[in-house]
């Protein structure tokens, strides 16, 4: 049905990550191994980190809050991604659309705030161990957990209602393999300059703040770590932060690539494969990066492992 020159959209057709049709089953198996993946392995962490007494400490609450953080972020998208690799329409109702966007900004928003508090927490345990105690009790590292969803939740609201006030053209086809603000503006017919600036000032007040946290943490952290005397002792935790900066440059500095371009500058190929990677990879990587090379973990893992054994 028509409006004038505006069409009412029921739906809109995604048109994925390539239209090549030899490559849509290999990429169906490559991420459905990915989403596999992601599941056991965040899953995996919440059980144990659950059912481990010696891993009910305030770091392991906050990897905790992590995973399952990344287990419902990867379920956004995964899931209706490895459906239209084999569907002949890659078709996605408006409201399901609105949902994705709603979603998809909710978690980034958490995951960018949990790494902020995580940072914070390694900076007062390395920085400030004596303070540990007082500052990291229970009832503050719920609060800050609790924080975190409140501002995703409030957040994720204020842009999809921007976005569900945008009138849209004759096309329909979104040139990506989700739901995503900036080719969802490119189709709208009616003014985007609220849009944008509620996706501009989320990006200043909650992603770029979050890394401003983390980076500042780091400093300290690096600072710390090169004033203790063994070796040895440096070397493994300068090992371990950096491969917590990996993940926070991938997570970060995709967004920041993706989001802090003006809408005309925007090349979608560049950017459904700079998703790729924090919407699916890193919810994978992150198990790996931030809990499986610890050995409290894997002394965890071993000891669940071993108790199952011996009571089959």
């Amino acid at each position: 049905m028509e409006m004038g020159n505006h069409s009412v959209v029921t739906e809109f057709i995604l048109s994925g990550l390539t239209d090549r049709s030899e490559l849509q089953v290999p990429l169906f198996g490559v991420f459905l191994l990915i989403y596999v993946i992601t599941l056991v392995g965040n899953g995996g962490m919440i059980l144990l980190i659950t059912s481990d007494s010696q891993l009910h400490t305030p770091m392991y609450f906050f990897l905790r809050n992590l995973s399952f953080c990344d287990l419902c972020y990867s379920s956004v998208f995964a899931p209706k991604m490895l459906q239209n690799f084999l569907a002949e329409k890659k078709s996605i109702s408006y409201t399901a659309c609105a949902m994705q966007i709603y979603f998809f900004i909710c978690f980034a928003d958490i995951e960018s705030l949990l790494l902020a508090v995580m940072a914070y927490d390694r900076y007062v345990a390395i920085c400030n161990p004596l303070f540990y105690k007082v500052a990291m009790f229970r009832q503050h590292c719920n609060q800050l957990v609790a924080g975190c969803y409140a501002v995703g939740l409030a957040d994720a609201l204020i842009q999809a209602c921007c976005m569900l006030q945008l009138s849209f053209c004759s096309s329909n086809i979104i040139n990506h393999f989700y739901c995503d603000i900036p080719p969802l503006l490119e189709l709208s017919c009616s003014d985007t300059h609220i849009s944008e600036i509620a996706m501009f000032a989320s990006l200043c007040y909650i992603v770029l703040s979050s890394f401003v946290i983390i980076l500042l943490s780091y400093v300290y952290i690096i600072s710390t770590i090169l004033g203790i005397r063994s070796t040895k002792g440096r070397s493994k935790a300068f090992f371990t932060c950096t491969y917590h900066l990996i993940s926070v440059v991938i997570f970060y500095g995709t967004q920041l690539f993706m989001y802090s371009r003006p809408t005309s500058s925007y090349s979608m190929e560049m950017d459904k494969l700079a998703s790729v990677f924090y919407t699916l990879l890193i919810p994978m990587l992150n198990p790996l990066i931030y809990s499986l090379r610890n050995s409290e973990v894997k002394d965890a893992l071993r000891k669940a492992i071993n108790k199952r054994l011996s009571n089959p």
